[in-house]
């Protein structure tokens, strides 16, 4: 008895300081995760089809594959295939080395391995040349890693780090390279492939050695087929199956928005966008036989959004990516829009003038100071009113609008909205050639100004990933004057040739616009469901002599609106409330009648008067005090486009721009520079 206490007590001791070395050695010597958490970065559409695929640094295509995503057939058969027991044992099985050291001991030489799934994983981790020495360090390994992750997780491992052939790694990129398609739904002999390919990765390729691949495909099924896991018959009808004989192109669709995504990558090598792949497809295509169509050097650009959410839908960048100058994206490139802000120019106006849409106007010749707007025909068309001023796109009684409600209010609302507009001056107000497009604005901004006005004037960032927050609205313009613009625009004409097929069905509300020079050519739309953008033009900024918006965009913006499923012609609905129906201008109050071109009080024009721009501001712990010039109180302060207070305390040294916004919309910027006290 005594001296069984002993022996126990000993064997006790000895478990716990195994078990003390083995914790040591664990915390020690950690499993190496960082192949399996290097993935090739996959943006997919909101419904998780991949979009385009990013290698990894080293070139590898390793995507990431849960057991949830494979084919249930093909982990089945794989697991009997590698590893009966799999999940029974510690990361090593004894039996399959019992019996693989009996095989090889009986024969003279190794005719069989004793490698497990988890010790597969462990090779495929931290590859070592194949030697004894680096089999036992993968069996210690393998027990490590069967002690810290559960069968899933380790069954994931292998399904995304397994060799495929070339830079193909994990199951999800070789069927997407090899079938075209996920790995939810394999038929047997697929399922072979699979299976054979890790053992001989170089060898199997299907695509340059297919002679070899069959016969690895054979020693799967017939194998299978002696442990019963399928029948003789399915193995037969297998083996008469199609190999593939090369690799697929692998998704490349959205490759602007693709690229822009997935910088930085996520830590999941995953981003799903909020691309609808089946409307992307149908306009790519679009885009391309639009382009194919114009002169040497010119392309096209799209942008789908839906109004009620604001996710994009789709977003053609350019029509060819692998044409000069085709990486850049042109619906984030800074273009003058040409009149496509003048819509802008009246909802403000709407709003904070005595202005209808029946309201008369005077196009006439106009002098502002040294700046004289003039029609893009050169002509003068007398009386009008505004909504046939907007829909006939003369320049000078936009002007005249602007000049009443002042561009700094304009310019204030889109900076505001998060519109970004940029100037050749790189100082000063905003000023009126404002109205007729004497800036640059990306196209995503302006669809996102767009899509505010069939939302009642809310405005809201353009959504281009799934997981994105939503964010509250901010009123761009009154609800009445987004009515009206509404109301103005759903009566464009269609361009010449395209008509309103099925009537009330096609209609939208849109306006065109053609840059200083001929150089970009834009339409933008709406229907009731969805916000539509047209860009077309040559990246490069060369001018395009003769090519007016209304033929090269507008019919392109059409037929991009047959294409999307789903979408709800434009309906304008009745007045809000503060809303003025059509009328007879003789109708109208006396006030609106007639726009009265006298501006509005003198303003003296918002500045930052400290720090000013230019100016060299040592930190200082207690902050530093901004004081604006000008304006209207109360004023809102932004650094680098991040909201600020009056006393904005900077941490680190370099450039910042300094924006102030006042109550009537004015803004004003100063870029200054930061430097530690001496």
């Amino acid at each position: 008895m005594r001296k069984g206490r002993v022996a126990l007590a000993i064997l006790g001791a000895a478990t716990a300081g195994l078990l003390a070395t083995a914790a040591i050695l664990d915390a020690a010597f950690p499993p190496d995760l960082s192949r399996y958490h290097t993935r090739a970065v996959t943006v997919t559409d909101r419904h998780g089809k991949p979009l385009r695929i990013f290698p990894t640094a080293d070139g590898t295509l390793r995507m990431a594959a849960s057991p949830a995503e494979a084919d249930p057939t093909y982990l089945t058969l794989l697991l009997a295939f590698e590893d009966k027991r799999f999940g029974l044992h510690p990361g090593v099985d004894p039996l399959a080395v019992g019996r693989a050291a009996f095989q090889n001991i009986t024969a003279g030489r190794i005719v069989s391995g004793a490698s497990t799934l988890t010790m597969q994983v462990a090779r495929l981790l931290e590859p070592r040349p194949r030697t004894y020495r680096a089999k036992l360090i993968e069996a210690a390994r393998a027990v490590q890693l069967a002690w810290h992750f559960d069968q899933d997780e380790l069954l994931g491992m292998y399904l995304t780090l397994a060799p495929m052939g070339g830079n193909l790694e994990g199951v999800r990129a070789a069927t997407l390279a090899y079938f075209g398609k996920e790995p939810r739904q394999l038929t047997l002999a697929e399922t072979a492939l699979l299976i054979a390919l890790p053992q001989a990765p170089t060898s199997r390729r299907p695509d340059l050695h297919p002679e070899a691949a069959r016969a690895g495909v054979r020693h799967v099924l017939n194998r299978l087929a002696a442990q019963g896991a399928i029948t003789e018959a399915a193995a037969t009808e297998a083996l008469d199956d199609a190999l593939p004989t090369r690799r697929l192109p692998l998704p490349f669709q959205a490759p602007h928005l693709a690229q822009t995504l997935a910088d930085p990558p996520p830590a999941d090598g995953l981003v799903t966008s909020t691309i609808d792949a089946g409307l992307q497809g149908r306009l790519e295509d679009l885009a391309r036989r639009e382009a194919s169509q114009l002169e040497a050097g010119a392309t096209v650009a799209l942008l789908v959004v839906e109004n009620d959410n604001r996710k994009v839908r789709a977003a053609i960048g350019q029509a060819d990516f692998f044409a000069p100058g085709g990486q850049v994206d042109m619906i984030r490139a800074q273009r003058s829009p040409g009149s496509t802000l003048k819509p802008f120019v009246y909802g403000l106006g709407f709003e904070h003038l005595a202005l209808h849409p029946d309201t008369a106007l005077i196009d006439r010749a106009l002098q502002f100071g040294d700046y004289a707007p003039r029609n893009f025909d050169r002509q003068f068309h007398g009386a009008t009113t505004v909504r046939q001023a907007l829909l006939g796109s003369f320049n000078l009684p936009a002007v005249q609008v602007l000049d009443r409600i002042g561009p700094e209010r304009l310019a204030g609302a889109f900076a505001l909205a998060g519109a970004r507009i940029t100037s050749a001056r790189s100082t000063g107000p905003a000023s009126l050639p404002l109205a007729l497009g004497g800036v640059g604005i990306s196209l995503a901004d302006l669809t996102m100004l767009y899509a505010a006005i069939p939302s009642r004037g809310q405005v809201l960032p353009l959504v281009w990933r799934e997981d994105t927050a939503s964010l509250p609205p901010i009123r761009l313009m009154s609800e009445a004057a987004a009515w009206y613009l509404t109301d103005i625009l759903a009566d464009a004409p269609p361009p010449v040739g395209i008509g309103r097929a099925g009537g009330e069905q096609r209609r939208i509300g849109y306006k065109t616009g053609t840059s200083y020079g001929f150089r970009d050519a834009l339409a933008v739309g709406f229907s009731g469901s969805h916000t539509v953008a047209v860009w077309v033009g040559r990246p490069d900024g060369t001018p395009r002599p003769g090519i007016f918006a209304r033929t090269a965009a507008a019919p392109l913006l059409f037929k991009g609106f047959d294409r999307i499923e789903g979408n709800r012609p434009l309906i304008v609905s009745t007045p809000p409330e503060g809303a003025l129906p059509r009328g007879r201008r003789q109708e109208l109050p006396a006030g609106l009648s007639q726009l009265d071109t006298r501006r509005t009080t003198p303003r003296k024009a918002l500045t930052v008067a400290y720090p000013p721009h230019g100016a060299e501001v040592y930190l200082d712990p207690d902050g530093i005090a901004l004081v604006p010039g000008g304006g209207q109180a109360p004023y809102r302060w932004y650094v680098d486009e991040k909201p600020v207070t009056e006393a904005w305390k900077p941490e680190e040294v370099g450039f910042a721009k300094v924006t102030v916004i006042d109550a009537e919309g004015g803004t004003a910027t100063a870029t200054v520079r930061l430097k530690d006290r001496p």
